[in-house]
């Protein structure tokens, strides 16, 4: 069994697959638009050229989101809560890395520091609301 994040953006789907490109390195597995669709009744009027779909390889693991309904543009229409996206770095430099570019336009909820459980561990949420946890192991 695989249990995969599907993240919906309300619209502003490109907009965040340009920033995981560049803040984490994220490859597109696949991609489709909502014109591509076979069903045109599933297309939300003006969102034709939205992501209906798509696939994200972040590290090892794939992430799927979509524009979803494009029910609106803007941080306020964008709304991810109970969960966040762990990301596991190698060492001090590459958390800090990471942290840095997911915290462009977001909101740092835990700086990165040593903890009990990690050698580094931090909490931000990017600039649409998705939040994110960078841990380094103790060793």
């Amino acid at each position: 069994m695989l249990v995969q994040p599907y993240l919906f953006f309300n619209g502003r789907c490109e907009e965040a697959l340009e920033f995981y490109r560049k803040a984490l390195g994220a490859e597109v597995v696949m991609l489709m638009r909502f014109k591509e669709c076979p069903e045109p009744t599933a297309i939300p009027p003006g969102a034709e050229n939205k992501i209906m779909h798509m696939s994200l390889r972040i590290g090892e693991t794939v992430v799927m989101a979509s524009d979803g309904q494009c029910e609106g543009e803007g941080p306020a229409k964008t709304n991810f809560q109970g969960f966040s996206l762990s990301l596991s770095a190698a060492n001090e430099a590459e958390a800090k890395k990471l942290f840095t570019a997911l915290s462009d336009g977001g909101e740092v909820r835990m700086p990165l520091a040593k903890t009990f459980f990690a050698s580094s561990f931090g909490m931000v949420a990017d600039r649409f609301g998705v939040g994110w946890m960078v841990i380094v192991a103790a060793q």
